[in-house]
């Protein structure tokens, strides 16, 4: 394994420390209020959403301490 890789293990089954869970859970908390009345009225507003997240909502929604500290240990 190269020094420049650190493994950080996971509980199983834990979904608050997947990322993509998290950019989920964004993007369902702005549509919480949406009244489709279709499939694709719906479909069209969660690709309109999608569509408005950028690099660095991504990257500050799915950010969690436990990696920056575990980057901070390694010396990165």
């Amino acid at each position: 394994m190269p020094d420049n890789i650190i493994l950080l293990f996971q509980p199983p089954h834990s979904p608050q420390l997947n990322p993509i869970e998290q950019v989920w859970q964004y993007t369902k908390r702005r549509l919480r209020w949406l009244l489709p009345k279709n499939l694709d009225d719906l479909r069209a507003a969660l690709y309109a959403e999608i569509g408005k997240l950028t690099k660095s909502i991504i990257a500050s929604i799915a950010r969690r301490q436990y990696i920056l500290e575990a980057l901070s240990v390694a010396s990165f």
